[in-house]
């Protein structure tokens, strides 16, 4: 399901981008110099080979084994009479009087086909009552629909017995058609691009110019096509010339056209046997034993790593805050916090509490463009200042300021961190935060708050690396500094966690200091385009990629620094859209304890595991780190959770 839906997206937005560069004859200007049109014929390759996969496991390994379990998903000739006859009750009070079946001729043209709809091809014959014929239909089905239906126990199915909507729609076609012979129906499903573009320097608000835009994210260009394995060459051709698509731009698929869809069977199995085992998050003993942040955070730094170390701190320094009568302003950037977040419900309650209030809120996200909009309407009407950034530069960065007055001075108090203001993702991703009263930082935090929200120069920070200024500029010379230290015979090494390393410069700095003797290890759970062990240019780097029950997300890098031990944490990754084109920000842990538990939690321990890891090889290929025995294996979420670290 997941899989699934990174296709979707990386369609939507990366070969939609494509497409459009074709159409308008732009080069891609990237290092690998391929052009526009030789980059979409590779794309178009590995995803036909991907798609492939995704439905041999789908078909051949995940139905069978959910299937000794006890979970089925039931295809059409497997339903018994009892369940056909339950099925078409279904069908006949919860879907038929949604379906708008649409027949293709001069009165009925082809419909509008929303971005990853469900829909039916649909081959007719016959007259109706009006004496009309024609050989083409289609069948949109509304998105209001579930995809996935669990069977009743009283229909003598099993306790955990589905059917896909899909196949109850294609048993009862001849009743959406009644009177007429349905020789075929055949699933199809578009994808469209869906950037959004806003000329922003054009606009005079960015937020109702985003908004006017959003309706026509469900329509743009189309860029896929997928089709059912069973559906003739007539009807593709079909389709692809009504959508001006090529035969390259469509996949024929073996199964439901949308394997996204399957996800919700986890919600709707009460197996907790075959699920990850629930944990309770940690909250650190300093905070158990003073629930007065702003205290605790006067006595020195705290860290927190999400999801093992609860996200609640964050959250109960906002609600806190907004409740102090001390509290003078509260400044938050906001990036994807959800559609209902405990975050902004507080900011709002210090709005209407006569506070100082100033979310800087990035309409931009994609696809939370909607949710963030919402945000903004709600934080304004509450009182509250809000800004959309700089014009041209997402805001990336995570930065939370609260400014506290304490007998005659005020003083600031920091949060910063590598994930979002979101409650729900800061479950499922890993990532770090630094809860801090310290003085630099803090007027560093109030500077680029300054910054974002009116105009000036470059801030002169003291802590900390911004976006697009210092960052970049930094963490060369870091990764410089490695490579002299190599070349004097002196300790080097680096060691840096991300989500993708794309950068030319960067990646061109670390085959450098592999040259030079530099030991490089990179745990990079995304896009790499960096190629390790190469002879004579990579081969003192190692990249390693972990996969498992949380998304890996926080940014971390250690570099050895002459024996400084340097410990950064970040909201950026190593990308040329993270140091140049957006407002980022990286922060030192200075703190002995603080750097010390980085590393080891978020770099060492991820270098030994063996349970998770994929080690990419030197040809663009990753092969997965052979498993230990059971004495010898580690993982690193699993030893996080517990709390236990070999």
């Amino acid at each position: 399901a997941i899989s699934s839906s990174n296709l979707d997206e990386f369609f939507e937005i990366r070969v939609g981008g494509l497409k459009q560069q074709i159409e308008h004859s732009l080069p891609r200007g990237e290092p690998d110099e391929l052009s526009p049109q030789a980059c979409l014929q590779a794309v178009d390759a590995k995803a036909q080979d991907l798609v492939r996969e995704q439905y041999r496991v789908f078909n051949e390994s995940l139905l069978p084994a959910l299937e000794q379990e006890g979970i089925r998903l039931l295809k059409r000739a497997a339903w018994s009479e009892r369940e056909q006859r339950w099925i078409q009750r279904y069908f006949r009070s919860s879907v038929l009087p949604v379906l708008s079946p649409i027949a293709l001729d001069p009165a009925h043209p082809f419909p509008r086909i929303q971005n990853k709809s469900l829909n039916f091809i649909v081959a007719v014959e016959g007259e109706d009552a009006f004496g009309r014929s024609t050989s083409t239909a289609i069948v949109k089905v509304p998105r209001s629909l579930p995809r996935v239906i669990s069977l009743p126990a009283l229909t003598g199915s099993g306790m955990h017995d589905f059917v896909l909507l899909s196949s109850i729609i294609h048993a009862h076609m001849e009743e959406i058609f009644p009177g007429l012979t349905v020789r075929g129906a055949y699933q199809f499903r578009l994808t469209r691009n869906s950037d959004l573009w806003v000329e922003e320097e054009e606009v005079d608000d960015l937020m109702r110019a985003l908004r006017g835009e959003l309706p026509t994210r469900h329509f743009g260009d189309a860029v896929r096509l997928e089709v059912a394995d069973n559906c003739p060459d007539d009807m593709i051709q079909f389709l692809l010339g009504t959508f001006e698509l090529s035969s390259s731009d469509m996949v024929r698929v073996n199964g439901p056209v949308n394997l996204h869809r399957i996800g919700a069977l986890y919600d709707h199995v009460d197996r907790p046997d075959l699920k990850f085992a629930p944990f309770e998050a940690r909250t650190p003993a300093r905070l158990v034993e003073n629930k007065d942040l702003f205290a605790v955070m006067r006595a020195g730094d705290l860290m927190l790593h999400h999801p093992f170390d609860s996200f609640a701190p964050v959250i109960d320094l906002v609600r806190q805050a907004a409740a102090d009568p001390g509290v003078r302003a509260i400044k938050l950037t906001l990036y994807r916090s959800g559609a209902d977040s405990p975050m902004v419900d507080a900011l709002i309650e210090a709005a209407r509490a006569g506070k100082e209030v100033t979310a800087v809120v990035e309409l931009r996200a994609r696809f939370d463009e909607a949710a963030n909009i919402a945000l903004a309407t709600r934080l304004q009407e509450a009182g509250a200042n809000v800004a959309y950034g700089v014009v041209g530069y997402k805001c990336h960065a995570k930065m939370l300021l609260v400014v506290r007055q304490e007998q005659s001075h005020l003083r600031r108090y920091v949060h910063l961190g590598t994930g979002n203001y979101h409650e729900r993702n800061a479950r499922t991703y890993t990532d770090l935060s630094l809860l801090s009263a310290d003085r630099d930082l803090g007027e560093d935090v109030h500077r680029l708050f300054m910054q974002l929200t009116g105009l000036g120069r470059v801030a002169q920070l003291k802590k900390l690396l911004q976006a697009p200024f210092s960052l970049d500029r930094t963490l060369l010379a870091l990764i410089e500094r490695e490579a002299w230290q190599a070349s004097q015979g002196l300790p080097a090494r680096i060691v840096a966690k991300m989500n993708s390393l794309a950068d030319p410069r960067i990646i061109q700095a670390l085959y450098r200091a592999s040259q030079a003797g530099v030991t490089i290890d990179l745990i990079v759970r995304g896009v790499c385009c960096l190629r390790p062990g190469i002879p004579g240019v990579s081969e003192r780097i190692q990249v390693r990629s972990v996969v498992g029950r949380f998304l890996e997300h926080e940014r971390c890098w250690w570099f050895h620094a002459g024996g400084r031990e340097l410990v950064w944490a970040s909201s950026a990754d190593w990308m040329q859209r993270n140091l140049y084109r957006r407002v980022e920000v990286a922060f030192p842990l200075e703190d002995k304890q603080t750097g010390s538990r980085a590393r080891k939690e978020c770099l060492e321990l991820y270098l030994s595991d063996n349970s998770q890891a994929w080690t990419l090889q030197s040809d663009g290929t990753y092969a997965r780190v052979p498993h230990a025995d059971k004495t010898g294996r580690v993982c690193a979420q699993a030893s996080l959770i517990r709390g236990q670290y070999p």
